[in-house]
């Protein structure tokens, strides 16, 4: 009768209820920054991070046209290593976060096309699937991605 009344029910495992005077988590908290707050470290591991997505968005970018089906599938698993290898890396969701968001602007900027008439993707199915696929796959690496238990 308790958990009828706003007592503790049981909850299945990883469910979690701020309590009264518990807030939620913070967007700094989320990205790994509530140990301490923002540093000078953190910022020496996330910059590199950043520039790893980036450099592994423009090769994606790259390597999906050249070899259609296999380019494709290349790219997007190098892609996911890159997020969850970043948030292994940093222990914290700011590592995924920082390489999708390296790896998502290196995209999107490729995506323009040049005055010369110049671009990198060509209007294709293989282009479309490179792009809104390694979207949705950087915004799941970055969200589902959790610390493990014991910290390492």
């Amino acid at each position: 009768m308790s958990a009828a009344r706003g007592g503790s029910a049981p909850r299945p495992s990883g469910a979690t209820r701020a309590g009264a005077g518990q807030a939620p988590p913070s967007a700094a908290q989320l990205l790994g920054f509530s140990g301490g707050g923002f540093s000078a470290r953190r910022l020496a591991l996330y910059v590199p991070l950043f520039l790893l997505g980036a450099v592994v968005g423009v090769a994606g970018s790259l390597l999906q046209a050249a070899w259609f089906p296999g380019g494709l599938l290349l790219a997007l698993v190098a892609a996911v290593g890159a997020f969850t290898g970043s948030g292994l890396l940093a222990r914290a969701r700011g590592g995924a976060v920082s390489s999708a968001a390296g790896w998502m602007l290196a995209v999107i900027l490729l995506t323009t096309t040049r005055p010369e008439g110049d671009f990198i993707f060509a209007a294709g199915g293989g282009s479309y699937l490179f792009l809104l696929g390694g979207m949705a796959l950087a915004v799941m690496c970055a969200t589902v991605w959790r610390p493990s238990p014991g910290g390492a």
